[in-house]
């Protein structure tokens, strides 16, 4: 990717920005532990408050600009998939079922037969 001379300027701030960004996230768990007395769903509010800056933050560097660009390309692609119905799925699971049923009961047999012969050889069954 050939990068502009607008985008060069803005990546060289983005240590600046992942700095901050993971200066909040420390200083919000030392403020956790710090303030362990105030009740937890007041902490879990300002922890999430917290988690938000630091990604808000971050989301303006080249990195999570390329994060949340995945994301999005991500979600239309899901969109896309043609899900099974519930007959389908339901069908689908009793085979696997059944498959695994029959494989476990030949293994059963073939250990059963493997077992009898290996005391047969070495003289334990008679």
């Amino acid at each position: 990717m050939i990068l502009k001379e607008g985008n060069q300027g803005e990546m060289r701030l983005d240590w600046l920005k992942w700095l901050l960004a993971i200066t909040l996230l420390l200083a919000g768990l030392i403020g956790n532990h710090y303030y362990s007395e105030v009740s937890m769903p007041i902490r879990t509010v300002a922890w999430l408050a917290i988690v938000v800056v630091a990604g808000y933050i971050a989301s303006k560097t080249q990195k999570g600009r390329w994060v949340i660009e995945f994301i999005r390309d991500s979600r239309m692609e899901l969109r896309k998939v043609v899900w099974p119905t519930r007959e389908e799925t339901m069908q689908t699971t009793l085979v696997v079922a059944a498959m695994v049923i029959i494989l476990a009961l030949i293994l059963w047999g073939m250990d059963g037969i493997l077992v009898w012969l290996i005391g047969w050889l070495t003289g334990q069954r008679g």
